[in-house]
């Protein structure tokens, strides 16, 4: 599936009785354990038997040049489980954002980024995200994408690397579009196949600058939070050194990897 734009620990619990608190953070680690367990198997099933077939559609209609493929997928229908956790689609059920804001750090190519995840505004993707964080999916993995012309933004989250992976599920619809279609710098939004709201998965782009991005008959981009602290630091040594083979849209020419990625 080419997602290409069309673009904490447990709580020691108290020796008197069981909070709230304490049963919401033992079902937060209960949650986050069992994606672990389901990113693991779909990554197996990934391997053994997803083909991808490419096709030259636009993914996005941004109405400046920017195109890229759309991919067509033969691959097993996503693994659906019937935990608490696990929606119809095999994504992390809503509820499991808590509908609140979330804090996150994580380093891009070696700069300390600080964040913030909307799960009130999101529930659906945050949810998504924020296990797949939990599951340690985003260590180590790569931002392929830097387009520097009419949009502007780092496109990360791919376990492939080449902007056709996942994490064995995909979900929708989209969520917290901005009416606009206005994206500010700072924003981070998913990814998504052209004209398919239902295709989110782990790929997400960071708006490095501010951004028109047309929406297309699935509607725009589902914003799921906002880069508080580290953006500028991103730009002077990252983005604005251009891609790799210095085109409007490609590669990196730095290599950025992800590490470090964290949210309580």
């Amino acid at each position: 599936m080419d997602f290409r734009l069309a673009l904490l620990p447990m709580a020691k619990m108290s020796d008197k009785r069981v909070t709230k608190e304490d049963r919401d953070r033992i079902k937060s680690y209960a949650d986050r354990k069992a994606a672990h367990e389901r990113a693991q198997k779909a990554k197996k099933a990934r391997n053994r038997a997803i083909v991808w077939s490419i096709s030259g559609v636009t993914a996005i209609a941004l109405g400046i040049g920017v195109t890229s493929a759309v991919l067509s997928i033969t691959s097993p229908a996503p693994e659906v489980t019937s935990t608490p956790s696990a929606s119809t689609d095999g994504s992390p059920d809503a509820a499991l954002s808590e509908y609140r804001v979330w804090n996150g750090a994580m380093d891009v190519a070696g700069v300390p980024i600080t964040f913030e995840l909307n799960g009130e505004a999101a529930p659906k993707a945050v949810a998504s995200t924020i296990s797949l964080i939990g599951s340690g999916f985003y260590e180590g993995i790569s931002c392929h994408r830097l387009t520097i012309e009419g949009i502007f933004v780092l496109q990360c989250g791919d376990p492939v690397g080449d902007g056709t992976g996942g994490p064995g599920y995909s979900y929708g619809p989209v969520e917290n579009a901005p009416a606009d279609n206005v994206y500010p710098a700072g924003t981070i939004a998913m990814a998504r196949q052209g004209g398919n709201g239902n295709s989110m998965g782990s790929q997400f782009f960071l708006v490095y600058e501010d951004s028109t991005i047309p929406s297309d008959s699935a509607g725009g981009y589902t914003v799921i939070g906002r880069i508080t602290s580290g953006l500028p630091e991103l730009v002077a040594q990252v983005t604005s050194q251009g891609t790799a083979n210095g085109g409007t849209d490609g590669a990196p020419k730095v290599p950025v990897t992800l590490t470090g990625v964290s949210v309580k």
